[in-house]
């Protein structure tokens, strides 16, 4: 009977020990998840304050220099449409450099303190995001690894947890090619 009550000691333990590691594996996938939220919504409030300040920008820009050209025509059309903020950074990447553009072309944009606040700020916000992504992309890195590695890949199926893409929403594991836009 000793044998048995060993054995059965034996089996407790190692039991004990598997829902240890599940406990602390299963820990790390929700402290990754917790970051890559946040941060998410550190990029996504960014992304729409550098969106504000460029509609902004449209009225500073006529109201100081005469153009006859639309000025930032992918902003008006982005104001009725929904998009992911993949989708509306890759779309803002346009705008920013007409901003560019034109601050270098009417060197009188410098005078208007209005158009140097927006210029200011929209370059705070553009430091802060390749920050926010950077960091977000070290936690999908980290992330997608403990899904793709045994023995921690076993715990991400049994939570139905699925790879996340890179922020600039490359997905390295399909057939489509147009997601490398630059």
């Amino acid at each position: 009977m000793s044998s048995f009550l060993l054995i059965l000691l034996l089996l407790i333990i190692i039991v004990g020990l598997i829902l240890v590691y599940y406990v602390i594996i299963y820990n790390n996938y929700q402290e990754y998840i917790i970051r890559i939220n946040e941060v998410e919504s550190f990029i996504d409030n960014s992304i729409r304050d550098k969106f504000d300040l460029l509609s902004k920008s449209i009225n500073v820009i006529k109201g100081n220099v005469e153009i006859e050209e639309e000025i930032f025509p992918d902003i008006i059309k982005l104001r009725s449409r929904k998009l992911s903020s993949f989708d509306l950074d890759r779309q803002l990447v346009d705008s920013m450099n007409e901003f560019s553009r034109i601050k270098e072309e009417y060197r009188e944009l410098k005078k208007s303190d209005a158009f140097n606040e927006i210029d200011g700020k929209l370059k705070e916000i553009e430091e802060n995001l390749i920050a926010y992504k950077e960091y977000y992309n070290e936690n999908i890195t980290k992330y997608n690894r403990l899904i793709r590695n045994f023995p921690t890949n076993i715990i991400g199926k049994l939570s139905k947890y699925k790879e996340k893409t890179f922020f600039d929403g490359k997905d390295m594991m399909d057939d489509i090619d147009n997601d490398f836009k630059l």
